[in-house]
């Protein structure tokens, strides 16, 4: 029975050394282990990763790994060593400076690379061990980049995803690592790889197109013989557990307890954890210049400040902690007084209960970080406040801007900005306030943790059934041969070819492409076999196609399938109408609207329309380009047309199409042996008419719906003529 693997360089559960030296096990409450609580614990699924604990003792290990069985978890042991040069060197030292575009924190050590490799190396055998062919991978983060492309080595038709949630920078970013192709190469081994913004995406794309040579057909690259996709999934929160949590008792009792300590003061709210990534300086920064600007705040505003530890004896991070509290203390003492504290500072991590307590009484939540991948702290404050009153102020650096555009988005570098972007936030009206914050409510309702897990693994599944449904092999020497055999036994040959870039090359002026001499001398030899039906089916208009081809005894159908011509006999066209798709494309169309904010459906009587004036900018065009070649992958055996308008995509009924009309011909007509040949996009139509016996060719291009590919028209004649010799 086929199951799903989570892999994640941690984890969901903390395993510590109680004062008897005996392991206790805590759960994990963070939103990953929230939204994949639903694929890991159902039936033999399984999460695998480091339990957060270094152990040498073989007992001990049994131990934990019999004790976080239980939880469908399993571990991979790392040494004080992995964890130094892997984790807080490679990983930390390198991987995350560079893609936060602090390039100038980045070190570039061969020996953390050689560690990087090793645990990517060393995850990846644990998976294999786990993993049988029909199994489903889904990868997480930075610190497994290299591990797709190890399993894919050994179990090459495994289902498997990636997720990065870290940002991914722009290719003059990228390229300072000098590992940066076989990163590349690591994370291609993957089916489906996500990130979180569309912007990512595209840095992405851009770096493997100008690093690894390849290019990608709206976000879909051919790696080898695999067709990968890449898409952005904003990651959400569990907008329920937070809701629910700003509204408990707990809440509101250290609500009230917080607001009699502070006194009547109007809180700002800053909670982040230890990273320079955050812009924490800088928005202490805004706050003193706040004080300067508009006095009168002074005595009537505070800012709780909590900062959550991390890594804080690594000398960057030890440098900000005290740059942190230097200006907290000279802000302090600038402008405090008895009765009145600018900064409340923490210095740890605080329980749901007493987050959702400060969530519920900020009036300000200043989210300002310098780059972040999505940041969902923002998330969890709009979601907390249950009156709906309440200003975000959002970096527009991070993934979350993206969604929270009713925020008060901010350059994080713009300190004058940020300073005037507090001043609206307090004196912004409550009905502005409620306006915005049902607007974000509704979006986070909607795009929340689950959503982001039935999304990706959704696309995932879409991906595979593309894969195994045009899975093409090379038309060699043992193929060609079982090929004729079946061509000499059989009495009723039907021979499908397309005509431009299948029997004759490209030119410039497509007039030229008139056959030459040694097509024509084919073409005949071909068409004066009696057991032989030979048919050219091609986008060329019939008077073209009448003129080239019409010498032969061959049928023809020309303008892709609109006008069908028997030897010797006239034109007809062929027409039939359906009306029973919408069904079928209707939940397509929904699903771009869940992936795709600000998109909608427009129902109309014969057509259906998806609008995107309202999506973000680049987002639009790329889902655009997405849904119209998912569009016409499912309807090339139907009689869809898919139109691309201003800012929409419009489907409507098409009366034909190349593998409509073949497959009318074949109806019509006794066969033993089915071949078609043909080397674009309206050509899989042909291709997905044919009986599955047939012998289906792409010229070309190995990603296709057809059984065999050759390289160029050159082979095409060299195959018609070994049919010719047998």
């Amino acid at each position: 029975m086929s199951k799903t693997i989570i892999v994640s360089n941690r984890l969901p559960v903390k395993i510590q050394r109680n004062e008897k030296k005996k392991l206790e096990y805590h759960s994990s409450a963070g939103g990953l282990a929230t939204g994949l609580g639903s694929i890991y614990k159902q039936g033999n699924n399984l999460w695998i990763g480091w339990p957060g604990i270094v152990t040498n003792k073989k007992e001990e290990k049994a131990e934990i790994t019999q004790g976080i069985q239980k939880e469908s978890m399993f571990p991979v042991f790392l040494t004080e060593e992995d964890i130094r040069d892997f984790y807080e060197g490679f990983s930390n030292e390198t991987l995350w400076p560079n893609f936060h575009y602090f390039n100038q924190y980045a070190v570039y050590e061969p020996r953390l690379w050689e560690a990087y490799k090793r645990v990517n190396r060393k995850f990846a055998d644990e998976i294999i061990k786990k993993t049988d062919p029909d199994d489903t991978l889904w990868i997480h983060d930075y610190q497994l980049m290299l591990v797709p492309d190890m399993i894919r080595k050994v179990h090459p038709n495994v289902s498997m995803g990636f997720f990065l949630h870290i940002p991914f920078p722009s290719y003059e970013i990228f390229r300072l690592i000098p590992w940066r192709k076989e990163i590349l190469h690591g994370v291609l081994g993957s089916d489906l790889i996500g990130f979180h913004t569309y912007d990512d995406m595209r840095h992405f794309l851009s770096s493997v197109s100008r690093i690894v040579g390849l290019s990608n057909n709206q976000g879909q690259l051919v790696v080898g013989n695999r067709r990968v996709m890449v898409d952005s999934f904003p990651m959400g929160i569990d907008y329920d557990k937070y809701a629910e949590a700003a509204a408990s008792p707990e809440a509101l009792e250290r609500e009230v307890h917080y607001r009699i300590s502070l006194g009547d003061q109007k809180l700002i709210l800053s909670i982040d954890r230890l990273d320079y990534s955050k812009g924490i300086p800088q928005r202490l920064q805004a706050f003193d210049m706040f004080f300067e600007r508009y006095p009168q705040y002074r005595n009537k505003i505070s800012l709780i400040l909590v900062v959550v530890p991390s890594r804080d004896q690594v000398g960057k991070y030890k440098e900000l902690k005290e740059e942190i509290e230097g200006l907290v203390g000279r802000i302090n003492g600038k402008y405090g007084k008895i009765n009145w504290t600018p900064i409340h500072f923490f210095y740890r991590s605080f329980p749901l209960g007493e987050l959702s307590a400060f969530y519920r009484m900020a009036d300000v939540a200043l989210v300002t970080p310098m780059r972040d991948g999505m940041n969902l702290v923002c998330k969890e404050f709009i979601a907390s406040k249950i009156n709906r009153k309440g200003v975000l102020i959002l970096s527009e650096m991070c993934g979350a801007s993206k969604e929270l555009s009713d925020a008060i988005l901010i350059n994080p570098n713009d300190l004058n900005q940020i300073v005037e972007a507090i001043y609206r936030a307090l004196t912004m009206p409550e009905e502005e306030q409620i306006l915005h914050n049902t607007n974000m409510q509704n979006s986070l309702k909607r795009y929340n943790i689950s959503h982001w897990v039935d999304l990706f693994m959704n696309s995932l599944n879409i991906i595979k059934e593309m894969q195994s449904s045009m899975q093409t092999h090379k038309l060699d020497d043992l193929s060609l041969e079982k090929m004729l055999k079946e061509f000499s036994k059989a009495e009723k040959r039907v021979i499908f070819l397309d005509y431009d870039g299948t029997l004759t090359g490209f030119v410039s002026d497509p007039r030229e492409a008139k056959p030459d001499e040694e097509l024509i001398d084919i073409m005949r030899r071909l068409a004066k076999e009696p057991k032989n039906s030979v048919v050219v089916i091609s986008g060329r208009d019939k008077d073209t196609l009448q003129e080239w081809m019409g010498e032969f005894n061959v049928d023809l159908i020309a303008e892709h399938g609109v006008w069908t011509r028997e030897h010797s006999k006239d034109w007809k066209t062929v027409v039939a109408m359906k009306n029973t798709w919408k069904k079928e494309i209707l939940p397509v169309l929904e699903l771009y609207v869940n992936r795709t904010p600000g998109s909608f459906i427009e129902e109309k009587d014969f057509s259906l329309v998806w609008h995107y004036r309202k999506v973000e900018t680049g987002l639009g065009e790329l889902r655009t380009r997405e849904l119209t070649s998912h569009l016409k992958y499912l309807s090339s055996n139907s009689n869809l047309q898919v139109l691309e308008g201003d800012m929409v995509v419009e489907i409507k009924d098409r009366e034909v199409n190349k593998g409509r009309t073949a497959l009318q011909w074949l109806q019509s007509h006794e066969h033993d042996f089915v071949m078609a040949i043909g080397d674009d996009f309206t050509d899989e139509d042909t291709f997905k008419a044919m009986p599955k016996d047939a012998y289906t060719i792409k010229v070309g291009s190995v990603t296709s719906a057809a059984r065999f590919n050759v390289n160029t028209y050159k082979d095409v004649r060299n195959v018609l003529k070994a049919m010719l010799a047998y």
